[in-house]
């Protein structure tokens, strides 16, 4: 199994590990340490040996940070996470705060009310939360104050850094050669007069150079780090024995990690640092050396979010086979007694049906997999201590993907178990509406997620509910099933391109009673005009990727409109299309019936 079931929150050891943590704090003279969710390559993903907000605290989520002081510490958490936060952490010592509504300077104004010192670790903060948490601060004085990482002095069993070999990734899937990449980087460097950009993100060193790697769970990413220079020659920074088994490249000079910063200290010219992704640690070396520092987007991010046609291709191929899996589960599902089911045996078997495709590369995330209660829990994973049996009347929320190597999956369905509820399904239809209306939106060239995401909400705002998530988060090539810069969020404003995959996943949570989310990924086009169109104007529109049924019983056919019905019943008829070749005689039957038409 790629997925495990262990707990890995572990808040009975808060009190202690805080307290140890505070006594490191004395010795330095702060009045407060930050603990985020980071790395030194500032990425999502983050491997065992860089879990410090989970070993501090208890909490698991993908994002947040805590802030301990000597006598309060706050645990900052977005909409995802404020349910899941309440049984991970210890809440006699740990403080959830939610977050961004409450900024980490807005908490320690009320905590710090005299003003203090906050440590941090240079490499876990970027140099764009560091300007931006100095301004808020300004005046009050509060300082913020960098040294080497608190937590890893106190952590005595820290799992060592990963060291996992890097391999090549073949141009049938990438369609594109390292060379030809670094060439375009290098352009974009030399239309801004920089002479070199550094590259801290692993996705974007593994884009660029065509490999990947199991640095992290999940995931097939190198760690290391690049300085890419104007002449498309790369310094790249890797443990030597990782990257033994690749072929020899004269346009790439590979030295150990250690080399990274004193290389920068040295460097001269014009070296470009995107804020949103360089650790403040980069930005002191460059300082000290006396590098002129210029500030702009790493010139991997837009071309690696931009997939090329046989990137594109290949996801698509990637989807079906993806579905043929998540379809196989599904009609085993609907086949299986009621109250005889656990959630991990539902994750079980999902797995055991991708495996049985023989392209699974490795699951893209840990399953969501949370049935009735556990489905309002946005990132609910499944442990033997939590797992359900699946009861008549529950919401099933399965949310998963895979990772095969021509493309990166990542789909959800909301599944009814026995008879359901009137309020349920008529949650369910409001979130299934902002799923169609998101999958035929058409909008101009230039709009941005925040401008079209409102979209995806509406059905639910018009009967006064919503919830705490984006619509959808961009997803990579046989990367990271999160993917930036695009994304259809409020707070998104890069505009979108075709060749951008993102998903679409309107969701709606009702605390302790259940969950309904719907996803499909997509990718943007740029479709045929309609008839009557403005000729001079760009329109962009989205194509689906993904083609799962959604389940008909669920719905509340007289909700929708007529285009809603068309929508849904070519959506399924093309899922026949597509899949009936490729499920088992059983599968294939309980295809026909999941996708007659409304």
């Amino acid at each position: 199994m790629f997925q495990t079931f262990e707990t890995t929150s572990a808040p009975e050891f808060g009190a202690a590990r805080l307290a140890a943590l505070r006594e490191q704090m004395q010795t330095e003279g702060l009045d407060g340490f930050i603990v985020p969710r980071a790395d030194a390559h500032q990425g999502e993903y983050v491997a065992p040996h860089d879990e410090r907000l989970q070993w501090l605290t208890g909490f698991t989520g993908s994002a947040g940070f805590c802030c301990a002081l000597l006598q309060s510490a706050g645990v900052f958490i977005d909409g995802r996470y404020r349910t899941q936060v309440k049984s991970q952490v210890d809440l006699a010592h740990f403080t959830p705060v939610p977050w961004p509504e409450t900024s980490l300077a807005d908490w320690l104004k009320t905590q710090l009310p005299d003003g203090g010192v906050v440590g941090f670790d240079p490499w876990l903060m970027t140099q764009g939360q560091l300007e931006a948490h100095e301004e808020a601060l300004s005046g009050t004085g509060i300082v913020l104050k960098a040294l080497d990482n608190l937590v890893d002095r106190i952590w005595a069993d820290q799992p060592a850094p990963p060291m996992s070999a890097a391999f090549d990734y073949p141009i049938e899937y990438a369609g594109k050669s390292s060379s030809d990449k670094r060439a375009d980087c290098a352009a974009d460097l030399k239309e801004t007069n920089d002479d070199y950009a550094v590259i801290t993100l692993p996705d974007s060193l593994c884009w660029l150079l065509n490999i990947r790697g199991n640095d992290v769970s999940k995931t097939p990413l190198v760690h290391g780090f690049a300085i890419l220079g104007a002449d498309a020659r790369v310094q790249l920074f890797v443990a030597p024995s990782k990257v033994e088994g690749l072929g020899p490249d004269p346009a790439i000079d590979i030295a150990a990690p250690e080399e990274f910063l004193p290389r920068l200290a040295h460097i001269s010219g014009k070296v470009r640092c995107d804020k949103t992704s360089v650790p403040v640690a980069v930005i002191q070396a460059l300082q000290s050396g006396g590098a002129e520092i210029t500030y702009g987007n790493e010139p991997c991010v837009l071309p690696k979010a931009r997939k090329n046609p046989i990137e594109i291709a290949g996801t698509r191929a990637a989807h079906i086979t993806d579905a043929s899996a998540m379809c196989e589960l599904l009609c085993w599902l609907d086949a299986q007694p009621t109250g005889l089911v656990s959630e991990i045996d539902v994750v079980t078997q999902l797995e055991q049906c991708r495996r049985a495709t023989n392209a699974l590369q490795d699951i893209s995330f840990d399953t969501i997999c949370g049935s009735g209660p556990h489905g309002a829990i946005m990132h609910y994973r499944v442990t033997h201590e939590t797992s359900r049996t699946l009861q008549d009347g529950d919401l099933l929320v399965l949310d998963s993907g895979g990772q095969y190597l021509n493309g990166t999956t990542d789909i959800t369905r909301t599944v009814g178990i026995g008879a359901i509820g009137e309020q349920e399904r008529t949650a369910f239809t409001r979130v299934l509406q902002g799923m169609i209306a998101i999958s035929r939106i058409r909008w101009p060239k230039g709009l941005a997620g925040r401008d079209i995401e409102a979209v995806g909400r509406m059905p639910l705002w018009l009967a006064g509910q919503d919830f705490d998530h984006g619509i959808g988060h961009g997803v990579g090539h046989f990367l990271g099933v999160h993917e930036g810069p695009q994304r259809l969020s409020r707070v998104s404003n890069v505009p979108l391109e075709p060749g951008m995959i993102l998903s679409n996943e309107p969701g709606y949570y009702r605390e302790g009673a259940f969950g309904i989310r719907i996803e499909n990924l997509v990718v943007v086009t740029q479709g045929d005009a309609p008839e009557g169109a403005d000729a001079h104007r760009d329109m962009y529109d989205f194509e689906t990727l993904t083609y799962v049924p959604i389940q008909r019983q669920l719905i509340r056919t007289e909700m929708l409109c007529a285009d809603e019905i068309s929508w849904l019943n070519t959506y399924h008829a093309a899922c026949r299309e597509k899949l009936t070749d490729l499920l088992s005689a059983s599968a294939r039957e309980w295809l026909v019936q999941a996708t007659q038409p409304l």
